[in-house]
């Protein structure tokens, strides 16, 4: 790939971090106790819950495809996790069910699209919406049941792991990044990722096999959304369907305000935390500053559109190799 591309896409890495910041001394200005420790605390939490909820899109992304079903997964983890704690199964026992779960939703989803040749984003969306709707014929729209106390002090905002002021889901998520992008940059996996978003139909021919790269991609999209239910089930302390619906919108606003590339080809983790700050941000000055959700919702919905408006005007990573 050209020089031109990997500074293009830095820039914009950079560019978004730059703006996170702005955001936050904009926020401390104008909005008392907006810089104070809790404030952080819960900013870092909220951020660190979408960072997870936003590697599997990333992904899915840099392959070519988006993953509607996200949120759907996070909401059937969610309640699942907790009915099952709740009737008194293990924990570890009912993460693993989920997982398992959600790993064979997901590979369905890379299954299908890629091996049918179905836009990702139909099947996504017509799989998430089966999902949801067994997962409401099985609770009767009544879900119950809570988190273990382990996971509310891992999610928790007063929490605190050893000598750092910040609940242990901060710090872990921060190994998670690195570990996310040594993956992308260093491994096998990670340069098929690569080559089959930037050219998928020379992909192939350097012994690419595009239907397990999607199978396989698209299931570990689901693994992470639904790590992100049973996160959210620590953090809010009871089951609820929807609690993934913000993500279905917010993860893909972080993957593209990040400098990722909805054609495929392009783009990073690191970009993506940028963009979950950004949206943090703007999602948290907004609220302090009084604004209506739906003005909020409103301000995102423009801040996608002018950067994929962008981003959707400049050819494609293949071009440019």
């Amino acid at each position: 790939m050209s020089r031109n591309w990997f500074q293009s896409t830095n820039a914009r890495v950079a560019g978004a971090f730059a703006v996170a910041v702005a955001l936050h001394l904009l926020g401390t200005l104008l909005i008392p106790g907006y810089s104070q420790p809790f404030a952080i605390r819960a900013l870092l939490v909220i951020a660190s819950l979408l960072a997870v909820a936003s590697i599997g899109q990333t992904l899915v992304v840099i392959l070519g495809g988006i993953d509607l079903s996200i949120p759907f997964i996070i909401g059937f983890a969610n309640v699942v996790a907790a009915q099952l704690y709740g009737v008194g199964w293990n924990f570890a026992l009912v993460c693993a069910v989920v997982s398992a779960l959600a790993l064979l939703i997901g590979a369905l989803n890379g299954l299908i699209s890629r091996g049918l040749d179905i836009h990702p984003l139909i099947v996504t969306l017509g799989i998430g919406m089966i999902v949801q709707g067994a997962v409401l014929l099985w609770t009767g729209g009544f879900p119950s049941g809570s988190a273990p106390q382990a996971v509310s002090a891992f999610v928790s905002i007063g929490g605190s792991v050893g000598p750092l002021p910040v609940p242990g889901l901060v710090p872990c998520v921060l190994v998670l990044t690195l570990l996310v992008a040594l993956v992308l940059a260093r491994t096998p996996y990670g340069r098929r990722l690569y080559a089959l978003g930037s050219n998928p139909g020379a992909a192939p021919l350097a012994l690419i096999d595009p239907v397990r790269m999607w199978t396989v991609t698209y299931a570990a999209s689901a693994f992470f959304a639904s790590a992100a239910g049973v996160l959210l089930l620590g953090f809010t302390g009871s089951a609820y369907g929807d609690v993934g619906q913000p993500y279905l919108f917010q993860t893909i606003a972080a993957v593209v305000v990040g400098g990722a590339a909805l054609v495929g080809g392009r783009g990073s983790y690191f970009g993506t935390i940028a963009g979950v700050l950004v949206l943090t941000e703007i999602n948290t000055l907004l609220i302090g500053l009084g604004f209506r959700p739906s003005t909020v919702q409103a301000a995102l919905g423009l801040v996608i559109v002018l950067l994929v408006s962008l981003y959707g005007r400049e050819r494609h990573v293949s071009a440019t190799i």
